[in-house]
């Protein structure tokens, strides 16, 4: 299971932030970090209040995984 961290922000106060993640499990770290970028872009065009400030991929246990 890869999970895909990243670390948004409220547009109108950059200060208040919080830590989120999507899973994917059919995909690879690699895939996860070509494709990342578009995940993230259209999580932005759902969230248009927020902005995201960084972002990485990792390989998680399917016990670890945050549902």
């Amino acid at each position: 299971m890869i999970e895909l961290l990243f670390v948004s922000c409220l547009s109108t106060d950059p200060d208040r932030c919080q830590d989120r993640a999507l899973l994917f499990v059919e995909t690879n770290l690699m895939a996860c970090m070509v494709h990342g970028q578009q995940q993230i872009a259209e999580w932005i065009d759902a969230h248009p209040h927020e902005t995201v400030r960084e972002w990485k991929c990792r390989t998680i246990d399917q016990r670890e995984a945050r549902i």
